[in-house]
């Protein structure tokens, strides 16, 4: 089977723009995105979730307090609360007991103030869906390149139990941009069921795909937990028989780049390139790689430079997008954009 034609367009490894180009400015935000495009992303990846009314926002998990204003907004501290989510106990304020009008009154702030720049806080409000994929539309033009589009549609099976479907919302984006249907557009999830119900309802635009994001070794799809059989775990979703049963429905499969690269325990650098990539491609699947970042927290201890965790390392992130490349993968996630893009462009040169 040929593997899928979004994997290595024009020979080169895709960019995707992380949460936006979230190194450097607040994730999530109309700026993130902007500078992305600017440091020469191919695709943006927003994360979904959904507003009281039923709009698609972007935040990288419906809890908000680490990432905008909200707990020091008197008129919502009785918004405070505890939700059970993907099995977990979650505590905070969400997106989904506030509407977009509330939620416009919020301003963006750094989630990670230990580790990067919080001078951009209080400026940003939250983006919709919409709004990203007009920013999107406005600089494909400016600019004459195409832009994609790679959002996850996260916790589908808790809004659903809510009575949301970010699912339907998708689509309704599809039939209202124009855009949506020409440009690479991947969706994204964790679970399993809403993909197979996408490709159902969207098979038909040669333009989408859809990619499988696989979880840690002892997790499974969430809506597989809910469904009373026994769940597929994520480890067996990628050996062999489990990838030629995900690309009945999904064009690309999204692994933590360790799955393709572990860390070397002696050498403190990456190990050899694990079967996975060949596995997938044998099934005719594309492999994202998830996530790389520039600080030296994230990146493999031998590469760093220096002991601070927050000190910025370019010459261990660029050796380890070299590192993936060289491993044959397809796209990679990163949080600096630039830094990628740079790294992609040293090796077609």
């Amino acid at each position: 089977m040929v593997v899928s034609p979004i994997a290595r367009v024009s020979g080169k490894v895709l960019v995707i723009a992380h949460r936006g180009a979230s190194a450097l400015l607040p994730e999530h935000t109309l700026a993130a995105y902007a500078r992305a495009i600017e440091d020469g992303a191919d695709l943006i990846e927003p994360d979904l979730v959904m507003t009281r009314d039923g709009v698609l926002v972007a935040r990288h998990e419906g809890e908000i307090s680490a990432s905008t204003d909200v707990s020091s907004r008197a008129e919502f501290h009785a918004r405070r609360t505890s939700k059970l989510i993907d099995g977990a106990l979650v505590e905070g304020w969400f997106c989904e007991d506030f509407t977009l009008a509330e939620l416009r009154t919020l301003r963006c702030r750094e989630p990670l103030p230990d580790m990067r720049s919080r001078a951009h806080d209080g400026l940003h409000a939250i983006p919709t869906f919409d709004e990203i994929v007009e920013l999107a539309a406005r600089e494909s033009q400016r600019r004459g390149r195409m832009i994609g589009i790679i959002p996850e549609i996260k916790n589908s099976t808790w809004f659903h139990s809510i009575d949301l479907d970010p699912e339907r919302a998708l689509i309704a984006a599809v039939q209202r941009h124009d855009y949506l249907r020409h440009v690479p557009f991947g969706i994204q999830s964790f679970e399993v069921g809403n993909l197979r119900e996408l490709r159902s309802s969207l098979g038909s635009f040669a333009n989408i795909f859809l990619v499988q994001l696989i979880g840690s070794d002892d997790a499974a799809p969430f809506d597989q937990v809910t469904a009373g059989s026994e769940p597929q775990p994520y480890t067996t979703m990628i050996a062999p028989s489990g990838l030629a049963a995900v690309r009945e429905y999904a064009d690309a499969v999204a692994v933590n780049r360790r799955r393709i690269r572990p860390l070397d325990p002696v050498s403190g650098g990456l190990a050899a390139e694990t079967t996975i990539i060949a596995d997938a491609h044998a099934a005719g699947l594309a492999v994202h790689a998830w996530t790389l970042r520039p600080e030296n927290a994230w990146l493999p201890p031998a590469w760093r430079c220096g002991d601070d965790p927050a000190k910025r390392c370019e010459s261990g992130f660029l050796r380890e997008m070299r590192a993936l490349i060289d491993a044959g993968v397809d796209a990679i996630f990163s949080d600096d954009p630039g830094l990628a893009r740079r790294a992609v462009d040293a090796v077609i040169d």
